[in-house]
């Protein structure tokens, strides 16, 4: 009898368990400390690599599907923007607060105008699962010639 009233207590207690959804921290990404790997670059021979720390409070940044593009990437002398995919950095359903730092390679950089260098900056935001942008962070000046 005391073997059936412990499974009893037992089943009861597992599936009374319940997963509460608390994290630890601002559910809204953050980005901080931008940085490049050089600051002159060659056209069409160089990569620019863009490193900056990312922290999110409820670890819903990146995608499963390749498709999603949720960095965003702006060359201040461009109107539009280029994307970029990132992978879950936590598992997915989790609720955990999450920091790190990501780099973008954004190759072929090149020069607008006929001459032989000018600068450029460039301006970098992420987005998580649930739609939301981080703050925008704009990097340091680089040159880039011919």
């Amino acid at each position: 009898m005391l073997k059936i009233k412990v499974l009893i207590f037992s089943s009861l207690l597992i599936c009374g368990c319940k997963y509460n959804d608390i994290y630890t921290g601002d559910p809204i990404p953050k980005i901080s400390n931008i940085t490049t790997n050089q600051t002159e670059y060659t056209q069409f021979t160089d990569t620019v690599v863009i490193g900056f720390d990312y922290q999110d409070g409820d670890g819903d940044l990146g995608f499963e599907s390749a498709d999603s593009m949720s960095v965003e990437v702006k060359d201040v002398r461009f109107v539009k923007a280029d994307y970029y995919h990132l992978k879950p950095l936590s598992p997915l359903g989790s609720k955990i607060a999450i920091s790190g730092k990501i780099r973008i390679s954004v190759k072929n950089i090149f020069l607008l105008g006929g001459g032989t260098a000018e600068s450029t900056k460039f301006q970098i935001r992420i987005k998580d699962r649930s739609q939301r942008w981080s703050n925008v962070l704009i990097s340091k000046s680089i040159n880039i010639k011919k």
